[in-house]
C-alpha cells in the first residue's frame, strides 16, 4: 500500500510537483546513490538499474502481484461492493497465480504468430489511412482521443470479432478501467466495476456466436481451447476478452503519443527520420526505451532475496521501475538521450521473462505502420498542446497531445 504520510522525512519524495510532473531526475539519481532502495512512501522496494531490473524478472522468487491487492486491502464494507469486480480482474491472466499466466500464454502464442501479424498489415494500413484522412480534414488532430487510442482499439477489436457500430463503446469502457490502476475514488472504482460488468454481458453472446461459426480471430482460439479443456468456461474467455480490450491497446495508444511527443521535443530526430524512413525500426525501439511507457511492475518478495546488498525479505513489496532501467547508462550509453540509431536496443519495456508482453510484435507493428504513413503526410506537423496526468507511482501519461499540420 502506498502511503505519502510517513512520521520522518522521506530520504526521496516521490510525491513533490517535480516528481510528479517527470520522476526521471530523481530516478536518475536512486540509480546512482541508492539503486535498490527501500521507500517508507511507497511500503516497499524500488528496483531502478537495468542489471537489477532484468534479474528481478527473470527470478520465479519475485512473485507477480495480483491485480486484487488494492482490493483486498479495503475495509469490508468496501470489499463487498466490490465484489464482482474482484471476481472479475481474478479470472485475468496473470492475476491469480503463474500456472494460469503460463496456460494463456500457451494458448495466444497459437494466435500471435508471425504470419497471424504479417496478415493484419493490410488493414492496419486501412484504418491509419481513415484516422488520417479525417485529421488532415480537420487540419490538426488531438493525438490521444482521435489517433493514439482508435487505432489500436479498433485493431484488438477486429481480432476479437467485435462489430465496427461497437467500437466507441468498447473504448468508453476501456478508458473506465484505466482507474483500477490509479489512486481511484469509491465512485471511480464502481464506475470501473459497472464497465466491467458491461463489457463482459457484452461479449458473452459473441463468445456463443463463435460457438457456432468459429472464424480465424482471438475468440476462436478461446472456444477452441475451451473445448480441449485449456480454458474453464465462458466466464473466463469472457474476463480474458475484457482484459484483452484493455490492455490490447493501452500499450500501443502509449507509445504513438509519447513515441511523437519525444519526436516533437527533439526537432533533429524528426528530420533525419523523416530523412531515412529505414530508421523507423530503431526510432520505434528508442521511443519504447526513452519514453517511459513500461512504467512501474509490481512484484512480492517469495522468499528473503539478496539483491545490491540488501536484504528483502518474503513479502515484502518491490517497485521494478522499467521506465528508469530504459535509462540506466550502464546499459545504455548516454541514456537520457534520445537517439534513434541507438544500437543494441535491449529495454525492458514489453517486461522480460515468463511475463514478456505477448503484444509486444503488435505494437510494434502498429507503431511502424502509423508513424510511416503519418510523418510523410504532414511535413508541417507542429505542436499546439500538449498535457500530462499523473500516473503513480512514478509514472505519467499523455491526456492531450494536439498537433497541427
Amino acid at each position: 500500500m502506498i502511503n505519502a504520510n510517513t512520521s520522518t522525512p522521506p530520504r526521496y519524495d516521490f510525491f513533490t510537483p517535480e516528481v510528479v510532473r517527470d520522476s526521471h531526475p530523481l530516478l536518475t539519481r536512486i540509480r546512482s546513490e541508492d539503486p535498490v532502495h527501500f521507500s517508507p512512501q511507497l511500503g516497499g522496494w524500488l528496483l531502478t538499474r537495468h542489471a537489477d531490473v532484468v534479474a528481478a524478472l527473470k527470478d520465479p522468487r519475485f512473485i507477480q502481484a495480483t491485480g486484487t491487492g488494492r482490493l483486498d486491502a479495503m475495509p469490508e464494507e468496501a470489499r463487498q461492493q466490490l465484489r464482482p469486480l474482484r471476481d472479475s480482474i481474478r479470472m485475468w491472466m496473470g492475476n491469480d497465480n503463474t500456472e494460469d499466466h503460463l496456460r494463456f500464454q500457451r494458448i495466444l502464442k497459437k494466435y500471435f504468430t508471425p504470419s497471424t501479424l504479417e496478415a493484419l498489415r493490410p488493414r492496419i494500413q486501412e484504418l491509419t489511412n481513415e484516422l488520417l484522412d479525417a485529421a488532415q480534414a480537420r487540419g490538426g488532430a488531438e493525438v490521444v482521443s482521435e489517433l493514439a487510442y482508435p487505432l489500436p482499439a479498433n485493431v484488438i477489436a477486429e481480432m476479437l470479432g467485435v462489430p465496427t457500430k461497437d467500437r466507441e463503446l468498447l473504448q468508453t469502457w476501456s478508458r473506465d478501467l484505466l482507474n483500477i490502476f490509479r489512486s481511484s475514488t469509491m465512485e471511480q472504482l464502481l464506475q470501473s466495476q459497472k464497465s466491467v460488468m458491461e463489457m463482459t454481458d457484452y461479449m458473452r453472446p459473441i463468445v456463443a456466436e463463435h460457438r457456432l461459426t468459429p472464424r480465424k480471430d482471438l475468440i476462436s482460439v478461446f472456444v477452441e481451447e475451451e473445448a480441449a479443456g485449456n480454458i474453464r468456461n465462458t466466464e473466463e474467455i469472457a474476463a480474458n476478452c475484457v482484459l484483452l480490450l484493455f490492455a490490447g491497446h493501452e500499450t500501443t495508444a502509449n507509445l504513438i503519443c509519447n513515441g511523437l511527443s519525444a519526436l516533437l521535443d527533439h526537432p533533429e530526430q524528426l528530420a533525419m527520420l523523416r530523412s531515412n524512413p529505414e530508421l523507423m525500426q530503431s526510432a520505434v525501439e528508442e521511443m519504447l526505451r526513452y519514453s517511459g511507457i513500461g512504467g512501474v511492475i509490481l512484484r512480492v518478495a517469495g522468499t528473503q532475496i539478496e539483491m545490491g546488498g540488501k536484504q528483502i525479505q518474503p513479502g515484502q513489496l518491490v517497485f521494478v521501475s522499467l521506465a528508469s532501467a530504459n535509462r540506466d547508462s550502464d546499459s545504455f550509453p548516454e541514456g537520457g538521450r534520445f537517439d534513434i540509431t541507438r544500437k543494441h536496443n535491449k529495454h525492458v519495456t514489453f517486461g522480460y521473462g515468463a511475463y514478456y508482453c505477448l503484444g509486444a510484435s503488435l505494437a510494434r507493428l502498429e507503431a511502424q505502420i502509423f508513424f510511416s504513413t503519418f510523418l510523410p503526410r504532414f511535413p508541417n506537423l507542429r505542436l499546439a498542446n500538449r498535457e500530462w496526468v499523473p500516473s503513480p507511482p512514478l509514472g505519467r501519461q499523455l491526456s492531450k497531445l494536439d498537433v497541427t499540420f
